[in-house]
């Protein structure tokens, strides 16, 4: 089965790609070299070239060597999506460092546990977040600690000095740092936590180059090397970010045009001031534009192509957004463990509504049985979706035995629950902890939140199951209504009837004004779930 995608690549599009074997730092120096007046980075107006951006860069790798750093040393970054985040980077990996991504959300136990976790002994930190990590210093290992603080808003985007004394204070170039990129780690890239307790997703410096690579591969067709301009409002903590904002921009010698969140009329201004043609986004992101009644105004027709991740994308959404805007969205599927693209719709092939594509060059993936994951399911059947490529983890940090549950013959098993068609189309329905049994049936939380997403009234929705005596689990949605509109729990559960099997349809429907999201947009279903559960 996993060979069966390959037929529809056109001879120009290879579906096999070669990595080459260099550290991700060369995907800058490259850019540096064939672009360098061009700007890498616009921040609220302010632009750095990429010329500017390597002598940064590098100056900030001599200053991190300065202080000890050594290679293979972990070094944390905990900040919003600025040019610090960018010049931090790629100075770590310059040094010879493991850039440890880390979510500013975070609170201190989390923090602390990824900081005791990565056994990081210098971060690159946000002012604002100095405070928590004082509350937990003393039982990590941080010795040094970088604070990157603007001279009021974000929209000020002068720097105070500590930064920039920080890169002033480089005795000289870099020393030279011999990289092996298939063993040598270039990311520690914690796993959201969604699940269960956050796990450093060891990523090589071949995990991400192989990743640019084919996504570029994937996409070239709508890419203009050295012209394109990317809005970056995903977190680049975010593995998405990291790759399909960040590192794809600069391999691309595009402009990346940065925001530190979504705010919608800071967003649509934006992209009025900046007309960005690509917009890496996540569901939450495009309701926003979609529900806004003025988007039109901001010329948002600037943008050619949204891919999605992170969140599984409704097709409702999909249509509404697309007509509205008359971009298109290409929706994709990864994990941080796989740096993180393994699929996505063809830019150059039919695009299926409701499935995340075929896999990108060099991926091979099945669909083997839950139970013992060793049984290779038929076309159409459900089951696990394990992958096979370049991009997949080394392995998770310090633990040996999640890795070997993980990774079995050079296999990821994600842990996620799909079918593919018999034109290789991968369909995801839902994380294996994320299904429902109700009376022995098997409920897949997507099924019944695309109906829900059909209703014209519902804005965003959940699906999740909770105890019941009688069925063992029964349905229940949360659901947030668009605004000023007031369908209640008696009509959707009977639309849900009209357009569902009986065993599908939610026994119980809450409605709130917003939902738990993650820093990406992601909704918690796990918050959802626990905070049911605490009404029961």
């Amino acid at each position: 089965m996993e060979q069966v995608w390959k037929k529809h690549y056109p001879e120009h599009i290879h579906s096999e790609i070669e990595v080459p074997s260099v550290p991700l730092t060369a995907i800058l120096e490259d850019s540096a070299r064939q672009y360098p007046d061009k700007p890498a980075l616009s921040f609220y107006g302010n632009e750095i070239t990429y010329h500017q951006l390597a002598v940064q860069s590098a100056g900030f790798a001599s200053s991190l060597q300065h202080q000890g750093v050594s290679k293979a040393d972990r070094v944390a970054i905990m900040l919003p999506n600025c040019p610090q985040y960018v010049i931090s980077y790629y100075g770590i990996l310059q040094a010879g460092g493991v850039v440890t991504q880390v979510n500013p959300m975070l609170v201190d136990r989390e923090l602390e546990h990824i900081l005791t976790d990565s056994g990081a002994e210098t971060i690159v930190i946000y002012a604002p977040l100095v405070p928590i990590l004082e509350k937990i210093k003393d039982q990590t290992s941080i010795k040094n600690v970088v604070v990157v603080q603007f001279t009021g808003d974000y929209e000020k985007t002068g720097s105070e000095n500590e930064f920039t004394e920080f890169l002033q204070s480089a005795p000289g170039p870099p020393r030279p740092v011999e990289i092996e990129p298939k063993e040598d780690l270039a990311v520690l890239q914690y796993t959201g936590g969604t699940t269960g307790r956050s796990k450093g997703a060891m990523l090589t410096h071949r995990n991400v180059v192989a990743n640019v690579l084919q996504t570029y591969q994937y996409f070239q067709d709508e890419m203009e090397m050295g012209e394109e301009r990317c809005l970056t409002v995903i977190p680049l903590f975010h593995v998405f970010g990291m790759t399909s904002c960040m590192n794809l921009s600069i391999y691309t010698g595009s402009k990346s045009i940065m925001l530190p969140r979504f705010e919608i009329e800071e967003v649509l201004n934006t992209i009025k001031q900046e007309q960005p043609t690509m917009f890496p986004g996540v569901p939450t992101m495009y309701v926003g534009i979609t529900s806004h009644p003025k988007a039109e105004e901001y010329g948002i027709g600037s943008i050619r192509v949204c891919n999605s991740g992170s969140a599984p994308m409704p097709q409702e959404l999909m249509r509404s957004f697309e007509a509205k805007t008359g971009a298109r969205i290409f929706e994709g599927y990864g994990l941080s463990e796989t740096a993180p693209v393994t699929h996505c719709n063809p830019m150059f092939g039919e695009r299926k509504p409701g499935s995340v594509g075929i896999g990108v060059p060099s991926t091979d993936y099945k669909i083997v049985d839950v139970g013992s994951g060793t049984e290779e399911m038929q076309v159409g059947e459900t089951g696990e979706i394990i992958i096979h490529g370049p991009q997949v983890m080394k392995g998770y940090w310090n633990n040996l035995e999640e890795t070997a549950t993980a990774i079995r013959d050079g296999w990821l098993y994600t842990g996620d629950i799909g079918r593919v068609d018999d034109e290789g189309y991968l369909y995801i329905l839902d994380r294996k902890k994320d299904m429902i049994i109700a009376s022995g049936y098997n409920v897949y939380p997507r099924d019944v939140e695309e109906i829900l997403y059909e209703h014209e009234d519902v804005q965003e929705a959940v699906v999740i199951g909770v105890p019941d005596e009688y069925r063992g689990e029964s349905v229940k949605a949360v659901v947030v209504l668009n605004e000023g509109k007031s369908t209640t729990e008696e009509e959707l559960i009977q639309f849900c009837r009209d357009n569902m099997a009986v065993y599908r349809v939610p026994r119980e429907i809450e409605f709130r004004r917003e939902l738990p999201k993650t820093n990406v947009g992601k909704i918690l279903r796990r918050t959802i779930r626990e905070e049911s559960s605490k009404k029961v």
